[in-house]
């Protein structure tokens, strides 16, 4: 059957504005190896890291395989790269092992550079010839892919660089002006029916839908996130020590990696290794990378709970804005919530990621979509809590009320904090 040239002009996407932050989003990854040695890029630190030089890779092997794999008359751009940066996509084919993913000296930084501008003028001529609505929506999946690897790359640099007995900075620190802490105090939350998850408008990831209605009992949620000074003085009255403060798996994981403070912090409480070096600790910033297990057994010792996640939405999904301290700032590290007048809930967006007491699982009537994609988030349903937020390393256009990060409650190396919630 013939398609006519007005027939088929309908039925493709905008591609101007698809365009233009295709090419602002991958310059912000190259943007992030700014003043970095290829020795910076190829290293992984533990298990659960990637080398720099993987994340260029894999990102641009998103793009390859997802759309220019569409065009019949594409070829490979590289052979065998496909099993080194597939990540997780079981039926696109083997992969090379998570963990020895910092053993690859080739392909060499250089190599992967140019592979990346190789894709990205392969994407700039499949953009110009025009995409169709789906293959258009699979480009927007792909950029907001890539900023969830511009998150990972900080992390795990800030992990990676931790490890080194030299310190080394990132980035310089930004000059900040000390000031207090913000006075502690609760936003009454709404009760009864609400309805939660995506509204349609704009991009979200599959598993903020469908938007359906929840339960929300009588309950309160903190005006900021808990600060260092807070979680210092958790730590002086024994927090570490007091199995009854803690889930039992958390005490165990607590336990077995001596667990004393959290883990870019020194021992005497004064000082935490940030992306600009080892810094002084500032008592009204917002605690943060800390395990769920950690926020939960301070929730315990404050005689209060972690928010749930519908809690949560409901109560940022009002503010006016998503106002907040993300990678744009340039602080690098969450900062003190706003000590002026406002009423309003602080640091809901930004900062650092905020753990709820939710398990990662499937909203009423959630269908994974079909093929490779649908690995993409609904396989991870298992064991793993909900964060909501954002971070100071998150772009600012990335998050949303909807939006679901989650992680293992032991894991301790992404940027994560929290706010307490009560019951009513």
């Amino acid at each position: 059957m013939s398609v006519t040239s007005s027939a088929l002009a309908s039925q493709l996407a905008p591609t101007s504005s698809l365009a233009g932050a295709y090419a602002r989003i991958r310059q912000a990854s190259l943007a992030l190896c700014d003043g970095l040695a290829p020795e910076d890029m190829v290293l992984q630190s533990m298990p659960s890291a990637s080398p720099l030089k993987w994340h260029l890779a894999h990102t641009s092997w998103f793009f390859e395989n997802f759309i220019l794999a569409t065009d019949a008359q594409h070829r490979p751009l590289r052979d065998g790269w496909n099993f080194l940066f597939n990540s997780y996509y079981q039926s696109v084919g083997p992969m090379h092992a998570r963990a020895a993913r910092g053993l690859l000296s080739r392909p060499t930084v250089a190599d992967v550079l140019d592979y990346r501008r190789d894709v990205d003028a392969a994407m700039r001529e499949r953009l110009e010839r025009g995409v169709s609505v789906e293959l258009a929506a699979l480009v927007r999946l792909g950029l907001e892919h890539e900023q969830q690897h511009q998150e990972l790359m900080l992390m795990d640099l800030l992990h990676l660089f931790s490890l080194n007995p030299l310190e080394p900075a990132y980035r310089p620190a930004t000059a900040r002006t000390p000031q207090p802490a913000r006075t502690p105090g609760w936003h009454r939350g709404r009760e009864g029916i609400v309805m939660i998850g995506h509204d349609g408008e704009g991009f979200a990831f599959d598993n903020e839908s469908p938007r359906h209605r929840v339960l929300l009992q009588p309950h309160r949620i903190a005006n900021r996130m808990v600060t260092n000074g807070e979680f210092r003085e958790f730590i002086r009255d024994g927090g570490y020590r007091r199995p009854t403060l803690w889930l039992s798996d958390g005490w165990a994981k607590a336990c077995a990696e001596a667990w004393q403070h959290p883990p870019y912090w020194s021992d005497d409480l004064d000082s935490e290794f940030t992306l600009a070096g080892r810094v002084a600790l500032d008592p009204a910033a917002p605690v943060c990378p800390i395990s769920y297990f950690e926020a939960d057994a301070y929730a315990r010792w404050a005689g209060a709970r972690l928010p749930t996640e519908a809690e949560w939405e409901d109560m940022a999904a009002r503010l006016p804005d998503r106002h907040g301290n993300f990678v744009e700032s340039g602080a690098l590290r969450p900062l003190a919530a706003d000590i002026g007048t406002s009423d309003l809930p602080q640091q809901m967006y930004g900062d650092a990621w905020e753990w709820t007491s939710s398990a990662y699982s499937a909203y009423p009537g959630y269908r994974p979509d079909d093929g490779a994609i649908g690995e993409y988030n609904g396989k991870f349903m298992s064991g793993q809590l909900v964060l909501r937020g954002g971070a100071c390393i998150t772009p600012a256009a990335h998050v949303r009320a909807s939006y679901r990060n989650f992680f293992y409650p032991a894991d301790r190396w992404q940027f994560a904090g929290f706010r307490l919630g009560q019951d009513a």
